[in-house]
């Protein structure tokens, strides 16, 4: 009967477990909706060629890019100084600030503070919340 009310965490996975449940649910209604629109998803062909051609490729292919980067070194940098967030917060403002700059129309300077500023100000915020409010620790 005590071992009824004593509960073991493995910490090495315990945090998988979540991510992998979201995961499967996702295949699983993925896969419903290949099965039941299978004659539309076949047919949009030529619509998909259309918003292929017409789209801008430098920033779409950019945001990937720069996605990419910032989840590959967030761990890396995070280790640096761990159980701090630090790993966030430096790579978030050269990761916002580059976001905003690909989306401007206009580069000049007078364009570039504003995004300059809540590149600095938005992942701060949000370290500090999570860090010191909230008591949780980021990469």
């Amino acid at each position: 009967m005590g071992d009824l009310t004593h509960v073991t965490v493995n910490f090495e996975t315990s945090h998988l477990i979540f991510p992998t449940l979201i995961a499967i649910v996702l295949v699983i209604l993925g896969l419903a909706i290949l099965i039941t629109n299978r004659r539309q998803i076949a047919g949009a062909g030529p619509y998909w060629r259309g918003v292929l051609d017409r789209m801008d490729k430098v920033r779409f292919l950019g945001t990937i890019a720069l996605t990419v980067i910032y989840f590959m070194l967030m761990v890396p940098v995070g280790d640096t100084w761990p159980n701090t967030g630090l790993g966030f917060l430096i790579c978030s403002i050269p990761y916002v600030f580059l976001s905003g700059v690909l989306f401007l129309r206009h580069r000049a300077p007078r364009d570039l503070l504003p995004v300059a500023i809540s590149a600095l100000v938005a992942p701060t915020l949000v370290w500090w919340l999570f860090t010191d409010l909230f008591a949780l620790t980021l990469p």
